[in-house]
């Protein structure tokens, strides 16, 4: 297909289920050169990722500049993959019409497409003017000992960050907010103490009190967080009605031990004793089990 110059055929390629087939297609189509230019930016608009990555692939190669602004549309895909590859390829294109696009996402919410700008500005030889700035450059390239030196400034590049789906990096800005002790924290470490993950929450609660956040106010912030509880009622009837699922809802391992041995014996009474002991026998046990169920999840904590 390379050399028929089959651009079309190289393009369907990069959906083989073969990574190495997508691999040689994408290289192929980056040695075709401008050439290739055209349809290659026209498939930018191709919603599957396995395409969008090797076309990308591809334009990094060719290394034209009129597919800077394509790939800075890319830069918005919905996919992390596609925006991190496209920050890196604008860094290899070398063109300084890229860095305004991958200045923008240092700010991505994603630390994959963060260090994909920070690397591709650094290719560029870009070099951050303020405090903000630095502060969004260093947090791409994950150098967290330098965000911590640029102190109280470096808070709202921080604040950001916290949209980060991956809970390390949460948990990484709520210790270096801790350390630089300033009360423009205080907004970031109340998202803090309403985060999901327990670990990033208690070291809000640990980080707060040095940045002017009286500790009576911390339980009020935790009391933001996403509820965890499971329902009574639910653990209940599915214990009732499947005995120990509910227990299983609830995250206690042995219910699956409970559910087999009330099939076996479910089983086992029908065969040798009929429908009306069988019955006679089970129904009150389902019932305890549906309270004991309904109970034990009552006095569960909301959240750990």
């Amino acid at each position: 297909m390379t050399e028929r110059r089959d651009i079309s055929g190289l393009i369907k390629a990069l959906q083989s289920p073969d990574f190495a087939v997508q691999t040689r297609a994408a290289q192929a189509l980056g040695s075709l050169g401008p050439a290739a230019m055209d349809e290659l930016i026209a498939t930018l608009k191709n919603k599957h990722r396995d395409v969008l990555l090797g076309v990308i692939e591809a334009l990094s190669v060719i290394r034209d500049p009129r597919s800077i602004e394509p790939l800075a549309g890319a830069l918005k895909d919905e996919n992390s993959e596609v925006r991190w590859q496209a920050a890196m390829a604008l860094g290899e294109i070398g063109d300084d019409k890229a860095i305004g696009p991958l200045r923008e996402a240092l700010k991505d919410s994603n630390k994959y497409v963060r260090y994909g700008a920070a690397f591709a500005l650094a290719t560029l030889g870009w070099k951050p003017g303020t405090a903000d700035e630095r502060a969004s450059y260093f947090i791409g390239m994950q150098e967290w000992k330098a965000v911590e030196d640029i102190g109280p400034d470096a808070i709202p590049a921080l604040n950001h960050v916290l949209n980060d789906p991956d809970s390390a990096v949460r948990l990484k800005v709520m210790k270096i907010l801790g350390s630089i002790r300033d009360e423009k924290a205080i907004p970031a470490l109340m998202r803090g103490l309403a985060d999901g993950d327990k670990d990033v929450r208690w070291e809000a609660a640990l980080a707060a009190p040095s940045c002017g956040i009286n500790p009576m106010h911390i339980p009020r912030g935790l009391s933001r967080r996403p509820k965890t509880a499971k329902n009574p009622v639910i653990a209940g009837v599915m214990n009732f009605l499947l005995p120990g699922l509910g227990y299983g809802y609830i995250g206690k391992w042995w219910g699956i031990m409970i559910f087999q041995i009330d099939v076996t014996a479910t089983v086992w009474l029908f065969k040798y004793e009929g429908d009306n002991t069988t019955s006679a026998v089970l129904f009150p046990i389902y019932i305890i089990l549906g309270i004991h169920a309904w109970y034990i999840t009552r006095k569960m904590p909301d959240f750990v």
